[in-house]
């Protein structure tokens, strides 16, 4: 479904005058008018990059102006040449231009980028040109590549002519379809991750006069997927090379389709490199990465948490029949990693930090070439260190007996890690080991250059890792996904680097996924983050992700994701950054399924990037589902619940309810590995046991909509809503001598907020899950209990199916489920992944979901899932 980018984007004051816009913006009615006078119909501007003008028509309008004039002065200047393209021909391949007088010529939705506002009217032509004359001198031809006058000071903006023609002004121009360097698109402050050299393709297509035509270009086609070296031998003495195509909406960058040359003729540019096939235009490619994997996917879920994000894009993925299976999972919690191995045995997880991991990959890569199971290692030298072991061996041996000490034998390597697992201050590769003759309580981490005497077990242990895929290699990860934190970017940092946010050691991760990225070159890629990733320091992290994977040569684009929209009681609204190599197809964002209005304001250069629907009236969206039709099943529990398992009680009394609770392999999308039986009892519906102190305050606060810590005694709302103490009440105290109102309520954002001590309602939808169960600044009481929402209340806001578990202190499962992306998000993602890798996937940035996806109707009808042509 294309996308009305009705919601503006704009650049900062800076960018104004250069860069170009990707935003529909009508020139002044005066300026227009004095323009084009005389035309039958007046062109009105095609959005380009960034701010909402297109290139010649932005700071170069004053240039534009006297140019015109110059144009009135000496007509000959800048001219057609040549016969007019045949009256036949030119009304078949430009058919919008000979429009009957008083009648509105529309545009084809291909000549425009999706999710653009088409103009509503074009200049009408009076004849066609192939060949023209610049100021008396310089000749150009249709479809060659320009400069075009830019202002004073700017660079020049750069073209394909894909027009000439006269108006019925009898003044000539030209149609240009634009090309933008990294600096003009969303990249901007991070463009030197860009070579110079390189431009974007644009779909965007406007008209100029002609004589804001300055200098002939060379510009290169060449391959997506190699390396800048050779695309720059490839250039040879061109001016600039392009491989991918740019588009506003969703900040997209793609892949070149098969034919981006000519507008109407078929004939190729002298300027372009256009023999390669499609398979040669995506370049080389890693032959493991191209190599048919069978029926399975492998993921890797990078800084996992408890797995949310890898499990609902295996069950949306699995939906669409595509066997999408999480292999590794790394996270530094660990109880977020108990928790993710518990619900998936199947998967290796790793309880380390992602730059740990990457360290570790690339010796795992190392020892794999020293056995000779991957490419590069040298054979003779690993039998040459085994011989020189196998004699420093019987030397040892000696020594040890003249001196009568016990000799420690390796039984098995268990496993591997790149850290300081001893705590030692010495980091480096390290291997676990099973001493013979000792139990796994005396198991300990060695590291391995003190293990020269034992290569024989350390080959068998590399050699079994391999076959198991123990760790991944590059071109053995078919998908990464992952949430790389950015404390640095968040409001509680008082601290925050506005002018150098990389420089932040907080931020750092960005940088560090990105890397594994680059290393492991899956062929896709999923990064999540909160939204202030691309509003903090004018979004200057979400440019440097976006950069680096053009960079690698990634296709990629962002979209902003509500997770209410998806079937769940929750605002929370999110990040979502896809990659995709160039031989694959860019998944697009599903839309909205539900009818929830996005909360919070969009970064202004962001807006087209909201995955929402165009017209909501007119789009079949399921009703919005508040907190009682998540959680109205479940027992009550008092403040004081310390049970990890309870039964159900009541039956389920809502769809939601009844999807939630549907057993593990009866879940939509489940093909995975299921310990013992399924049925279970409910987990982890326990709260967070407030203080005796914050329970008196729960207990006094009124149990109905809207009810705070306002509603107790001694305090006072203003008609500005700012609380202060009635001085008619006197302040009650609570057995412990504490007040029972106390002053951080009172002070909290100047008094103004109606969080502290809030109680939720049935009839709500919660702003989002939090990772602190604490009700000091927010509401999270229960309805109609005296304490905070429970673990598995707030899991139910996040779509965790009721049969996943959660291990460790109550704190940390709360910490989990705040931190994980929506389940129902999630599997939505993951639906849109596998009609990627099928080749299924519609046309453009955003596709509609199938009906009721994925409630009980769809588990009975599965062929309503798996519809693909809606």
């Amino acid at each position: 479904m294309a996308k009305n980018s009705k919601r503006k984007s704009r650049a900062s004051d800076n960018d104004a005058d250069h860069v170009p816009s990707s935003v529909p913006v009508k020139k002044p009615k005066e300026e227009t008018e004095q323009l084009l006078s005389n035309a039958v119909a007046v062109a009105v501007e095609l959005p380009a990059a960034v701010d909402g003008d297109s290139p010649a028509r932005s700071s170069g309008r004053k240039s534009v102006s006297k140019k015109e004039e110059a144009l009135v002065e000496d007509e000959e200047e800048s001219k057609f040449v040549g016969d007019p393209v045949p009256n036949d021909e030119a009304r078949r391949r430009w058919p919008h231009r000979y429009i009957a007088k008083k009648k509105t010529a529309t545009i084809d939705s291909t000549e425009i980028p999706k999710g653009s506002e088409p103009p509503k009217e074009f200049i009408q032509a009076k004849k066609h040109y192939t060949e023209a004359l610049i100021d008396g001198r310089v000749h150009f031809k249709l479809f060659e590549d320009c400069y075009v006058q830019a202002g004073e000071g700017e660079d020049n903006y750069i073209c394909r002519v894909v027009e000439m023609f006269e108006g019925v002004d009898k003044k000539p121009y030209f149609c240009a379809q634009w090309f933008y360097r990294a600096k003009d698109t969303v990249i901007q402050a991070c463009s030197n991750l860009i070579d110079d050299k390189r431009i974007f393709l644009s779909e965007i297509k406007d008209d100029n006069p002609l004589d804001c035509l300055v200098e002939k270009l060379k510009i290169v086609r060449v391959p997506l997927d190699v390396d800048v070296a050779t695309k720059r031998d490839m250039l040879s003495n061109g001016n600039y090379y392009y491989d991918m195509l740019y588009s506003v909406p969703f900040s997209s960058y793609q892949k070149l389709p098969t034919d981006t040359y000519n507008e109407g003729d078929g004939n190729e540019s002298d300027s372009t490199v256009s023999s390669e096939s499609d398979s040669n235009l995506t370049g080389i490619k890693d032959s493991k990465v191209n190599e048919v994997k069978g029926t399975e996917m492998r993921m890797l879920d990078l800084y996992s948490g408890c797995g949310a994000m890898s499990t609902g894009l295996c069950l949306g993925a699995n939906m669409a029949n595509v066997n999408l299976v999480t292999r590794w999972a790394v996270d530094l919690n660990k109880y977020a990693c108990e928790s993710l191995k518990l619900n998936h045995p199947e998967t290796e997880v790793r309880n380390e930090t992602a730059d740990d991991f990457l360290l570790l990959l690339k010796e795992w890569e190392k020892l794999c070439q020293s056995f000779s199971l991957v490419a590069g290692g040298d054979p003779m030298s690993v039998e040459k260190e085994e011989t020189e072991n196998a004699e420093d061996d019987g030397d040892d041996e000696d020594d040890d007996d003249d001196l009568g000490e016990e000799v420690f034998e390796v039984e098995k390597i268990l496993s591997i890690c790149y850290g300081d697992p001893k705590e030692i201050k010495k980091r480096g590769l390290y291997l676990k080991i099973r001493w013979k003759n000792y139990g796994p309580e005396e198991d300990t981490w060695e590291p391995i250059d003190g293990l020269g005497d034992c290569q024989e077990k350390i080959k068998k242990f590399v050699v079994d890792g391999f076959k198991s895929k123990l760790l991944p290699l590059p071109g053995d990860v078919d998908v990464i996904c992952g949430g790389p934190p950015c404390q640095g970017i968040s409001g509680f940092n008082r601290f925050r680097k506005k002018d150098d946010p990389l420089s932040d050691e907080k931020n750092k991760q960005l940088v560090v996924y990105m890397n594994i990225v680059e290393y492991l070159k899956p062929r896709f890629a999923l990064m999540e983050n909160v939204v202030d990733i691309v509003k903090f320091a004018k979004g200057f992290l979400g440019r440097y992700a976006l950069g680096r994977l053009v960079s690698m040569n990634y296709q990629a684009r962002i979209g902003l994701m509500t997770a209410g929209s998806y079937g769940l009681p929750q605002f929370r609204m999110r990040m979502f950054m896809w990659a995709a190599r160039p031989n694959e197809k860019l998944p697009g964002y599903p839309l909205p399924t539900h009818n929830v209005v996005t909360r919070g304001a969009f970064p202004l250069e962001f807006e087209s990037n909201a995955v929402i629907h165009d017209d909501v009236k007119a789009a079949e969206l399921e009703k919005e589902l508040f907190l009682g039709d998540a959680i109205s099943d479940l027992p009550p529990v008092a403040n004081d619940e310390e049970r990890d398992e309870i039964p159900y009680g009541d039956m389920p009394a809502t769809e939601f309810q009844k999807f939630i609770r549907l057993k593990k392999e009866d879940m939509p999308g489940f093909s995975g590995v299921t310990v013992g039986s399924s049925e279970h009892l409910l987990y982890d519906h326990r709260p967070y046991k407030c203080n005796d102190d914050d329970y008196q305050r729960v207990c006094q606060i009124p149990k109905r909509k809207g009810a705070n810590f306002r509603d107790l005694k001694g305090v006072r709302v203003r008609d500005d809503n700012h609380v202060e103490w009635d001085p008619d009440v006197e302040r009650v105290y609570l057995p412990s001598g504490k007040p029972l109102v106390p002053d951080y309520a009172m002070s909290f954002v100047d008094g103004r907020s109606s969080k502290p001590f809030g109680r939720l309602w049935w009839d709500e939808i919660v702003p989002t899950v939090v990772t602190r169960a604490e009700p000091h600044n927010q509401a999270i009481l229960h309805p109609l209990q005296d304490r905070v929402l429970t673990i598995r209340e707030n899991a139910r806001l996040q779509g965790f199916p009721d049969y996943y578990k959660l291990l460790g202190p109550i704190k940390e499962r709360y910490i989990q489920v705040g931190n994980a992306v929506a389940v129902p998000v999630a599997r939505a993602l993951g639906y849109s992944l596998a009609m990627s890798c099928k080749g299924t996937a519609v046309e453009g940035p955003t596709f509609i979901l199938p009906k009721k996806f994925p409630s009980l109707e769809a588990v009975a009808s599965p062929a309503l899932i798996l519809d693909e042509d809606q």
